[in-house]
């Protein structure tokens, strides 16, 4: 059975995942959305995905990708939340995939994105998307803005600026897209491998032009973010007024294998089984953070 044919056939059925209650299938309404993917040194990327069998994604020579996907989850079963993505896009095998045929053959490459850093509005969303999917989720404050000019969001942690992205607003948000993505996550020294369903109208600009603009902070957790050489046009940008989004509650895990034992234990689970259900945001970023960073990219 193909795996929207099973999506479908758990519809209006219920679950209860770690005290989570869930409608099936685990859906977004009325979100809108900004993507943007900005060309980086493949070699760097590499040194931020763990384990042996996850390679960064090759346009060509050392050129890789940087995905900044952000979505404004406004109708959902945990209620509303941010979601602040970054992520390395990235294939799955024992070796490295040539460059460029992935985008092509995305299931024979298990063609997906490697999850870096993910904050979120909400602790209930942390208690799922990592709890159950392994996400490397955690609590920050994001804020999603609509202007007639651009669409920005910015992501603050510990009083400190971390990422901002800015999409110039296209004139015209009409190209009908789905869009299904792999993700890639590292948690409890596994590899989680989860799916996601998007669809709607979006609006796209024109690639490698002065259509985005990706600001990373001086916060710590930037820190190996700015070694990745982030060209400064983005291949890819667009903005998706309205989209309909389906989690699939499958996944798979593996573990993660290194030449030598690890010299630490991974995160476990110690960072999530005492989190609530709670649906309140922390403060919104300070957008003055973001107007002379002293370290954009």
């Amino acid at each position: 059975m193909r795996p929207r044919q099973r999506i479908e056939r758990l519809r209006g059925r219920h679950a209860l995942v770690d005290g989570i209650p869930f409608s099936l299938p685990v859906d977004s309404r009325d979100t809108p959305a900004l993507m943007a993917a900005f060309p980086i040194s493949a070699a760097r990327a590499a040194e931020l995905i763990p384990g042996d069998e996850v390679h960064p994604f090759r346009l060509g020579g050392d050129m890789g990708l940087l995905v900044v996907t952000v979505v404004d989850y406004r109708t959902t079963d945990i209620g509303s939340y941010i979601e602040f993505s970054i992520a390395i896009a990235c294939t799955h095998g024992l070796d490295p995939a040539p460059a460029l045929l992935p985008a092509l053959l995305q299931g024979r490459y298990g063609t997906g994105q490697f999850v870096v850093d993910l904050p979120v509005s909400t602790e209930v969303s942390v208690k799922g998307g990592k709890g159950i999917w392994g996400m490397p989720k955690h609590q920050a404050n994001l804020d999603f803005v609509i202007r007639k000019d651009k669409v920005w969001s910015q992501y603050d942690l510990d009083g400190q600026l971390c990422c901002r992205i800015e999409v110039d607003m296209p004139r015209w948000t009409g190209l009908p897209m789905s869009l299904p993505a792999v993700n890639y996550c590292a948690f409890r020294g596994m590899l989680n491998k989860s799916y996601i369903y998007f669809r709607g109208n979006a609006g796209i600009k024109r690639p490698l032009g002065r259509v985005a603009r990706l600001t990373f902070g001086d916060h710590p957790r930037m820190a190996p973010l700015k070694r990745l050489n982030v060209r400064e046009r983005p291949l890819f940008a667009g903005y998706l007024p309205n989209t309909q989004g389906i989690l699939d509650d499958h996944m798979e895990s593996w573990f993660l294998t290194f030449a030598t034992p690890p010299a630490e234990a991974p995160e476990g689970l110690e960072s999530v089984v005492d989190l609530g259900l709670g649906r309140e945001w922390l403060a919104p970023p300070d957008d003055r953070a973001a107007a002379s960073p002293s370290s954009p990219r």
